[in-house]
C-alpha cells in the first residue's frame, strides 16, 4: 500500500491534516483537522506519583514499581517503569550510496535482526554524536567526521522514559578494526540504500528503531530536528 501525508495550512494556528492511501482491497482518502492535537484538550490531568520501589536491577536497566493517582478517578494503581540509559543509532553512508548495515543475534525474538550500529550512551561519552560514532566504529571499523543528527524518539513511553537519538554519517570508510563487546556477534553488510524500504517492506529490516532512523533519514532537514 502506498500513503501520502500532506499537511495543509488553513489558518494562522491552524493545520489540516490530509491522507491519500491506495491498497490492494480499500482506497482511502480523508482530512483530519490538527489544531490542538499536540496540546490536547486540556481534560486529561497527569497521574500523582505517591512512591516508588526498584524491584529488579540489571547491568543494562533497572525496573521501578511506581504507585500513582488517577486524576479521573482518585483511585491508586502501579505501575511497572524501566529506567535505560539514553540509546543512539546510526546510518553509516559510503561515497558509493551504500548503507552499512550489522546483522546479529537478538536474546527477544531468538533470531537474527538486520540493524544499523547503535547502542547505550555510555557515561565518559561526550555527546550523543560522540556515542554514535563510537559505536559505529566498534561495530563496523567504519568511521566519517560528517556526522549529522536526525532527530530522537522515545523507543516505547508506555514503560520507559529514555529517547533514542539518531543519526547519519556520511562518506563513512572503513578504517580500522571492529571491536565488539563481550557478548556480541556481529556480521557488517553493505546495502544500496535504494533497497532499504524494500528490504522495510519484506520484513528483512524489522527493528522499530532502526526504521525511526531510515524515516527520520528521508525527510527534509528542517523537518528532521536536532540531537
Amino acid at each position: 500500500m502506498s500513503l501520502t501525508i500532506r499537511i495543509l495550512p488553513t489558518q494562522p494556528g491552524r493545520r489540516l491534516c490530509e491522507w491519500h492511501g491506495v491498497g490492494a482491497a480499500h482506497p482511502i482518502g480523508f482530512r483530519t483537522e490538527m489544531s490542538g492535537i499536540y496540546s490536547g484538550s486540556g481534560r486529561l490531568g497527569r497521574w500523582q506519583r505517591l512512591g516508588s520501589e526498584t524491584i529488579a536491577k540489571t547491568r543494562v536497566f533497572d525496573v521501578h514499581k511506581e504507585t500513582k493517582r488517577s486524576p479521573r478517578t482518585g483511585q491508586n494503581h502501579d505501575f511497572f517503569v524501566i529506567e535505560a540509559s539514553d540509546w543512539v543509532n546510526i546510518v553509516p553512508l559510503t561515497a558509493s550510496g551504500e548503507v552499512v548495515l550489522i546483522r546479529q543475534y537478538r536474546h527477544g525474538i531468538a533470531d537474527f535482526t538486520l540493524e544499523i550500529p547503535g547502542g547505550m550512551i555510555d557515561p565518559e561519552d561526550a555527546s550523543p554524536a560522540a556515542a554514535a560514532r563510537r559505536e559505529m566504529q566498534e561495530e563496523t571499523g567504519y568511521d566519517s567526521e560528517d556526522i549529522r543528527p536526525l532527530g530522537w524518539v522515545h523507543p516505547n513511553p508506555a514503560i520507559q522514559g529514555n529517547r533514542t537519538f539518531m543519526f547519519a554519517a556520511y562518506g563513512a570508510e572503513r578504517r580500522m578494526e571492529t571491536h565488539f563487546d563481550t557478548t556480541e556477534e556481529i556480521e557488517v553488510i553493505c546495502a544500496p540504500l535504494g533497497k532499504i524500504p524494500q528490504l522495510i517492506l519484506e520484513e528483512k529490516i524489522s527493528h522499530a528503531l532502526v526504521i525511526s532512523a531510515f524515516h527520520r533519514l528521508g525527510l527534509p532537514p528542517q523537518q528532521s530536528g536536532g540531537s
